[in-house]
């Protein structure tokens, strides 16, 4: 009875998602205020559906229900209580249910917040936000519904879920990400609704950037658990693998990344307006891209679904309505968009202009990298590779630029910048970071990697900029340091999202270069030493999980000179319902170094092969990635983007006002 409620309340949803689409859009063009006025309610029922079709399912796992078929599929009734709620989202069709809740949720955030709006442009994104949903519901009522019965063959116990999945990086992990990839959708709404009402002006980025911040952060931080969680998982010791789901996240985050910076000019000088627009359209496109990558079987990755060919053929369809449809409208309307903003060859805008090619650049090569193999094997001209090696040559020369631009944006004024009022700024901040860049490694490594000083200049280079940018900020004001507190916070939120990107690029910049890695046989008694560190194997022993059994090997960590480090325990798990081996890995972790131990196969002798791994500066990666999503966050809660009262009077004479120039629009 549960499941065929979930399943009734998706139907549900769906009807109120095409009804969204509709009615407002009918009472624009009529100028009927209480049609348009009907979207906010109509989303609002789009999401309570929606979570009651996510209630139900997720009743389904917590109470064993078997007779649904994904959840025998991908439960046990030994499995933990708190995996069997996240086991909701394991496979296809319960990730797909909660990206459609993360879909409503988003929509129903934007009405409820969007009081400010004027109730014309209002009407306007929360249908585009509808006819998202509408394709969505189809989808999963067509291709994908999640509450299949198994009757009349009900199993006694279920599958269990996936081993990999088993782990509380998981349980975090893909509702983040697909807040950020669906967050893409609202920026992707304001951006079809300006075009629909004609109107690309300063107003509709400064009502959307926030939004789109908020996106970007929730996608940012939802690839650094997923790169922090393959880390420790896998036992591969890597971070980063250019797998193409991992390319899948990173593209909507490069094109979403340009479109932060993009909306800040359009919204701040007023132009840009074209660009920007076409950057939101690009933003959720990748989105859907990166849907279809994971969801059509096309890829063969651990972060990817099985599915079928209807489902690959149904979001390719889709794929394709929404960026032809999309491009269509901007084909017509943007080309009559004007900005009559005049700037300097070197200013801020010019500027932000280079940071949005690099960035756009970079997408180009992940896209190209990641779809040409699957082009040549479709079209059956063979198999080719491009793999890590590509990946990392052609990021290491578009990062040099776009962290000199990131440098030097700040410094510079809108419209026109006198270099010689920045020149002995720049020239320090260059002096120290090529300095530093160069002993930093030498104290650290004895020895000087080309490539490791040169990230590490590149990084210091920004810090530099950015505390010189600060400096002159309150150069001029009397009260000197104390007038940083007064900066508003979406000023706060570059600065931390700058210096974030270069904590990440010292991380990059160090692990990729002096990491060490040995795979070594060792046995309970047998010592290992590298750099500094004595491995000693103690002890082998099993252990009991509540679905698998445990094979545990302990050792002790300490420095050449005796001193004690620590002690490191990795594991073998056999998860005894579904027949797999997974690896635990051992960490030992401080700020500058993680020491990560993971277990091999088991030797003829008794032995087992053990990989060790010392990896400086790897935290720095996540550290970095966590501050510019902190940066993020303060510039989406600057004053400017917060909700203020106004009175029901004013309210009623902009609505009355908007509805008068669409009339006299449509004469």
């Amino acid at each position: 009875m549960i499941g065929e409620l979930g399943h009734f309340a998706l139907a549900l949803a769906f009807a109120f998602s095409a009804l969204l689409a509709i009615i407002p859009l009918v009472g624009v063009a009529r100028g009927h205020g209480g049609q348009m006025a009907l979207a906010r309610p109509l989303t609002y029922g789009m999401f309570v559906f929606t979570l009651i079709s996510f209630i139900a399912l997720v009743w389904g796992f917590l109470a064993n229900d078997f007779s649904i078929a994904y959840v025998a599929n991908n439960s046990n009734t030994a499995l933990p209580a708190i995996y069997r709620f996240t086991a909701v989202w394991g496979s296809h069709e319960g990730s797909f249910l909660l990206w459609m809740l993360v879909q409503a949720s988003w929509a129903a955030a934007l009405a409820l917040f969007s009081n400010r709006l004027p109730l014309v442009f209002a009407a306007r994104v929360l249908a585009v936000m509808g006819m998202i949903g509408v394709g969505f519901y189809l989808f999963m009522l067509l291709t994908s519904n999640p509450f299949e019965r198994t009757i009349p063959l009900i199993p006694v116990d279920g599958r269990d879920l996936n081993p990999l999945l088993q782990d509380p990086g998981m349980i975090i992990h893909p509702p983040l990400l697909y807040m950020g990839y669906v967050g893409f959708s609202v920026a992707f709404a304001f951006a079809i609704a300006a075009l629909l009402g004609g109107r690309l002006d300063s107003a509709w980025a400064r009502w959307s950037r926030p939004w789109t911040i908020a996106a970007w952060v929730f996608l940012t931080l939802g690839i650094m658990v997923g790169s922090w969680w393959a880390y420790y998982e896998l036992g591969w010791g890597g971070w980063w693998f250019w797998d193409p789901v991992e390319n899948a996240s990173f593209m909507p985050w490069l094109a979403g990344t340009a479109l932060m910076h993009s909306l800040a000019v359009t919204e701040k000088r007023g132009t840009f307006k074209s660009w920007t627009v076409l950057l939101a359209i690009a933003a959720f496109s990748l989105s859907l891209l990166g849907t279809f990558l994971v969801r059509s079987g096309v890829l063969v990755s651990v972060h990817a679904f099985a599915a079928d060919p209807t489902r690959g053929m149904f979001l390719l369809s889709f794929l394709g309505v929404v960026i032809a449809g999309s491009l269509l409208l901007y084909a017509i309307r943007a080309a009559k968009v004007q900005s009559h903003s005049r700037y300097d060859l070197f200013s801020r805008e010019v500027l932000l202009l280079g940071n949005n090619v690099v960035l756009v650049t970079a997408t180009v090569v992940v896209m190209i990298g990641t779809l040409l193999p699957l082009f040549f094997q479709q079209l059956g001209l063979g198999n080719i590779s491009i793999g890590e090696p590509f990946f990392d040559e052609m990021f290491f020369w578009m990062t040099i630029p776009f962290a000199l631009i990131l440098g030097l944006g700040p410094l510079t004024r809108w419209r026109r910048q006198d270099f010689s009022e920045i020149r002995n700024s720049l020239a320090l901040a260059f002096v120290l970071a090529v300095a530093l860049g160069f002993a930093l490694p030498w104290i650290f490594a004895d020895v000087v990697h080309g490539l490791a000083a040169i990230g590490l200049i590149l990084a210091l280079w920004v810090v530099f900029t950015t505390v010189a940018e600060l400096r002159m900020r309150v150069a001029s004001r009397e009260q000197k340091w104390p007038a940083l507190v007064k900066l508003g916070r979406s000023h706060w939120g570059m600065v931390l999202g700058h210096l974030g990107f270069a904590v990440m690029v010292i991380g990059i910049a160090m692990v990729q270069n002096y990491e060490i890695e040995r795979t070594v046989r060792m046995g309970p008694g047998d010592t290992f030493e590298q750099s500094g560190y004595v491995f000693t194997f103690d002890e082998m022993y099993e252990w009991e999980g509540p679905n698998f059994i445990s094979d545990t090997a302990t050792f002790s960590v300490t420095r050449t000179d005796g001193s004690r480090v620590g002690i490191i325990k990795s594991e073998k798990r056999f998860y005894v319902v579904t027949r797999q081996i997974q690896t635990q890995t051992g960490l030992q972790v401080n700020a500058f170094r993680d020491l990560y131990i993971a277990l091999g196969e088991e030797l003829d002798d008794g032995s087992w092969a053990v990989r060790i791994h010392i990896k400086p500066f790897v935290r720095w990666i996540w550290a970095g990635s966590i501050l510019m999503a902190i940066g993020g966050i303060f510039s989406m809660t600057d004053k400017r983007y917060r909700l203020r009262r106004r009175l029901k009077a004013e309210r009623k004479r902009e609505h009355d006002a908007e509805i008068a120039n669409e009339k006299e629009a449509r004469v």
